[in-house]
């Protein structure tokens, strides 16, 4: 075994632990009866999970979370597509700064810039819409349009689309029936991959909904938070249901991508 295989090695498990040790304490947390000035719980219990069941906030906020994910699903399915399309034809004409500002959007902007942003113009006179539902669903939906947009994108020219409606061109067909006929089934499966990111990322996002909701809009991991404050167990148990519907997600999205592959 050379040194450097055993260097990657090392880093790769360090790297592991390092992502595996806070899941694994959750989980622990989750089913200990008492957690308090102690390295690990002390008994065992599935306790959280029946009072977080039974608590109507987190119900509240699941629903709340799940309500706003779909929105912005919904949303993007409609913005993203002809997006992408129109990005790709512009890249392909030399017009790639549209598409690199995409790109770029998710790193280049924080989220709380965003929510910073929405504080000042929906707090106002004008337009009181600060804490309503559809200001943290336009949110949300602008937050993780570039996500969706991107793998779209790559899809498009992954597939060398202009072959294919060049010979659609050919034979008669209009634009509108090369998109419907080529364009849209093409990316079928990346934008269901694309969309289960698009849901898990809203369903997980904490900074712009906390400056955004109010207390009857408030989303799962907004609630999450302030179960810290309370009993550590119930906590863990909240965090656990939250981390499994985004390891769900995520999976899901993969293996749409190996399928695609």
């Amino acid at each position: 075994m050379t040194l450097e295989t055993t260097l990657v090695r090392g880093i790769s498990l360090i790297y592991g632990l390092y992502l595996l040790l806070p899941i694994v304490l959750l989980m622990i947390g989750s089913l200990g009866g008492n957690w308090t000035n102690t390295l690990l719980p002390t008994g065992v219990t599935g306790q959280w999970y029946v009072d977080l069941w039974l608590d109507t906030s987190f119900r509240k906020a699941f629903v709340n979370s799940l309500v706003v994910a779909l929105a912005a699903c919904a949303i993007n399915t409609v913005l993203a597509l002809p997006l992408a399309y129109a990005l790709y034809h512009g890249a392909r004409r030399g017009g790639s700064l549209a598409a690199r500002i995409v790109s770029a959007t998710p790193v280049a902007v924080p989220p709380i810039t965003m929510a910073f942003g929405y504080m000042i113009v929906f707090n106002t006179d004008l337009a009181p819409w600060l804490g309503s539902m559809p200001l943290l669903i336009a949110a949300h939906a602008i937050l993780t349009l570039p996500y969706l947009t991107n793998t779209l994108l790559t899809d498009l020219r992954h597939l060398d689309l202009g072959r294919l409606e060049q010979a659609a061109a050919t034979l008669g067909a209009s634009g509108w029936q090369q998109f419907s006929g080529i364009v849209l089934p093409s990316l079928r499966q990346s934008l269901v991959s694309g969309l289960v990111m698009v849901a898990a990322i809203s369903v997980g996002e904490f900074g712009v909904s906390n400056l955004l909701t109010s207390f009857q809009n408030r989303t799962y991991p907004v609630v999450l938070l302030q179960a810290f404050y309370g009993a550590t167990g119930f906590a863990c148990a909240a965090t656990v249901i939250l981390l499994v519907l985004a390891s769900a997600s995520a999976l899901l999205s993969s293996s749409l991508v190996k399928q695609r592959a």
